[in-house]
């Protein structure tokens, strides 16, 4: 398992993260969440991803749980804050200095640890003030509750705004974690750039489009049963953009590349998001310990430029690339 540094900082996490967000506490029952820690831990991943509002904070528990018993200073842990948890009252919300700082004590509380290594807003809070944010953050680093800051699915201009804040406090930031995929491209244009500029890098979530780019969706037929397209507690409303024949036609083009390489649809899909030098790593998450066996191979894997272009004349003009998608809200949510 590689590792790469985080933005402009010292750490180093593994370029294939584990991440829980449709999986631990919903999904899949406590024992297999904790066999696909186990097993990512078995091959070299030490980083892990979640959020507390991922299962209204049950996943941040079995990955506690999952973790219990390893070595701290030997993991990585991240978590993140914004979104509605618990009773989902009117400061159970956004990025207010009251709700992230009952929001770190309450994850360090079900993760089992004294500190996380990475803190990040899961969106932007258009109704708080960045100052009071960022200072915030600053408070949870110098408490040692965290210890590096990041961001998820901002737009280049608060990226950069936030930066600023983050160099007057004298506080770590370090990532961004947006959607980003072989058919999702809408941070190439002005988040990456912004991200260079400022020292921040790309930790990306759903390099596989939710599935898709598995191959397993095929144009003019009905979804596997059990697959996430099927899945009515989430995992269907997100893959929905992409299950249409034109992508779906095309996504059948790539299985040729990744024969080539000698791997799967979906271990060339996680490689190619490596092949971006401002993703310091994709987030892998699993149903089933035998799906961390399998992406991990995508560690490592160097995709010639002659293979980058055809995979862009195959897809064509269904990969997205439009800025104005980055997830921005324009409300919080209630």
């Amino acid at each position: 398992m590689k590792y790469r540094y985080l933005g402009n900082s010292g750490l180093k996490i593994t370029e294939l993260t584990y991440g829980n967000w449709l999986t631990h506490g919903s999904q899949v029952e406590a024992d297999t969440a904790t066999a696909c820690v186990r097993a990512a831990l078995d091959h070299g991943i030490t980083s892990f991803d979640t959020a507390d509002v991922y299962a209204n904070t049950a996943a941040e528990v079995v990955l506690g749980e999952a973790l219990k018993g390893e070595r701290r200073e030997s993991l990585e842990i991240f978590t993140k804050v914004y979104w509605p948890v618990g009773p989902k009252g009117p400061n159970d919300t956004g990025l207010s200095r009251k709700h992230i700082m009952e929001g770190i004590n309450g994850s360090l509380k079900r993760l089992q640890t004294d500190y996380v290594d990475l803190y990040q807003a899961h969106r932007y809070d258009i109704e708080t003030p960045l100052e009071e944010t960022m200072t915030a953050f600053a408070d949870v680093v110098r408490q040692g509750k965290a210890l590096y800051i990041g961001v998820s699915e901002w737009p280049a201009d608060k990226i950069r705004e936030a930066a600023r804040y983050a160099k007057e406090l004298r506080i770590p930031f370090v990532s961004n974690q947006p959607q980003y995929s072989m058919l999702w491209r809408v941070i190439e244009d002005q988040v990456v750039p912004a991200s260079e500029e400022v020292g921040v890098s790309q930790i990306v979530w759903s390099p596989i489009a939710q599935g898709v780019l598995t191959g397993k969706y095929l144009p003019g037929q009905p979804a596997p049963e059990g697959s996430r397209a099927t899945d009515t507690k989430g995992g269907q409303q997100m893959i929905s953009r992409f299950m249409n024949d034109e992508v779906l036609s095309a996504v059948q083009g790539l299985k040729p590349v990744a024969d080539e390489l000698g791997l799967t649809p979906a271990q060339l899909a996680v490689a190619w998001v490596l092949q971006n030098s401002n993703v310091a790593a994709a987030i892998i998450g699993a149903s089933r310990p035998e799906q961390i066996a399998e992406n991990v191979k995508a560690s490592g894997v160097e995709i010639p430029e002659e293979l980058m272009a055809r995979i862009d004349d195959v897809l064509g003009d269904v990969v997205e690339r439009d800025p104005a998608k980055t997830r921005f809200p324009e409300t919080r949510p209630a």
